[in-house]
């Protein structure tokens, strides 16, 4: 399930940065929960794609995806913990930015989707 879950987490960043909607809603659970240093926000789909097409102009780059913690809590439900490094180029300014995020992972309908993200910048 460890392997599972990371490739799970790793295939919606690839969807975040190569800025496919498709695969990110269809890997997300709505209303989904995010928790960030801007707080905690529970999110539709419609207010999502607002989101997700407002970074249009960020391109990101991930580096490495590292102390990946996974726990199963059953066939249907798991969480995973990591930290991440990722480069952000904002319209030539870049910036390198190291993570520790969490995910929790629900399977409905026989598909993996995420239903709640939380992300703090590593001191």
């Amino acid at each position: 399930m460890k392997e599972q879950t990371l490739d799970l987490e790793k295939k919606y960043w690839e969807g975040m940065e190569n800025h496919n909607y498709d695969i990110v809603k269809n890997l997300t659970y709505f209303p989904c929960t995010v928790v960030s240093k801007k707080g905690i926000k529970s999110i539709d789909e419609p207010t999502f794609k607002e989101l997700f097409d407002s970074g249009k102009d960020m391109k990101m780059t991930i580096k490495s995806i590292s102390e990946a913690v996974v726990q199963s809590f059953s066939n249907s439900f798991a969480t995973i913990a990591y930290i991440i490094e990722m480069e952000a180029d904002n319209n030539g300014q870049k910036t390198l930015h190291k993570c520790v995020c969490s995910s929790s992972w629900i399977m409905e309908n026989a598909v993996w989707k995420c239903a709640a993200h939380s992300e703090s910048e590593l001191a």
